[in-house]
């Protein structure tokens, strides 16, 4: 299945946002931080600022937040940064499950992160823990997890609710009771794991479909069409792999602590794929996924 891109090249730009479906706009474009260490966060986040990111995305299980929100606070105080022009994720680790701990997960994130809200808030996995996939109690949990979520942002602690790594059958799930369609489902996403049906399904409910791992953690590097496709454009197979999402609609958080490798993730927005190109990437896909998989979630 084909998916229409979503603009052209001239309109794209690293400040484009998709609108959630509470109408708040997040910024396609994104800085995550999983496995960045915090001895790199200051000169990596402080490199990407500078390279026109706006969008942070960590978690809790990254255990960096505290570093990520005193760079953040350094660059408000020197007036690099206004907090109303950046977006900021954070998620609920599995470990945070169910209403009371959820509820004080995102307190404490937070405090670590010395921000008054999130842009995005997340349930992180559908399971209580990668250990126990099968575990009878995730259902109830991942319910108490969600009611919190929506508490928070009647509190304004979040601007947006949302999830990741949900499957359909967890999203299925979720909107049988919810009040709240989660404006986010962040999942593993790129070429070589096209989740089609995955897409279409979160397209007809209103739930943005957000990417990680994009780059797919240098697995790409050696295939012959992608760089094909890159020396036409003057561009890398990181930098082609990234435009393909963004011309989906789908909102990318590439990681590096390279400042070279961070500002040429950046730097995407002066060249687009046809709609040839944006087919042959489409059909690499295998199903192939270089992360966890949570279909095997009850």
């Amino acid at each position: 299945m084909f998916f229409k891109t979503l603009q052209r090249m001239s309109q794209i730009t690293i400040n484009s946002t998709v609108t959630l479906n509470n109408g708040v706009k997040m910024p396609l474009f994104g800085f995550g931080t999983y496995q960045l260490s915090i001895a790199d966060m200051d000169t990596s986040i402080k490199q990407a600022v500078e390279s026109g990111y706006v969008h942070f995305d960590t978690a809790s299980i990254y255990r960096n937040e505290e570093a990520l929100g005193k760079v953040l606070k350094e660059l408000f105080e020197s007036g690099k940064l206004k907090r109303e022009d950046i977006f900021v994720t954070s998620k609920v680790s599995t470990a945070e499950q169910g209403f009371d701990k959820a509820y004080e997960a995102c307190l404490n994130s937070l405090k670590r992160l010395q921000l008054d809200y999130l842009d995005l808030y997340l349930i992180h996995w559908p399971g209580v823990q990668q250990t126990a996939l099968t575990s009878p109690i995730n259902s109830k949990l991942r319910a108490g997890s969600w009611e919190a979520l929506e508490k928070l942002q009647s509190e304004k602690k979040c601007r947006s609710i949302g999830v990741s790594n949900y499957t359909i059958k967890h999203l299925d799930e979720l909107l049988s009771t919810s009040k709240t369609v989660p404006a986010v489902n962040q999942v593993e996403f790129h070429p070589f794991l096209y989740q089609t049906d995955l897409l279409e399904f979160c397209n007809k409910k209103g739930i943005q479909l957000e990417a990680y791992s994009s780059l797919v953690r240098g697995e790409a590097n050696q295939n012959k069409q992608l760089e094909e496709i890159g020396i036409r454009h003057n561009k890398t197979i990181s930098q082609v792999l990234l435009k393909w999402a963004i011309q989906k609609g789908i909102p990318v958080i590439p990681k590096s602590k390279t400042p070279s490798r961070i500002k040429e993730n950046a730097d995407i927005f002066d060249f687009n794929l046809t709609d040839e190109e944006m087919k042959k990437i489409d059909d690499l896909n295998c199903n192939k996924r270089i992360c966890w998989n949570p279909e095997t979630v009850v």
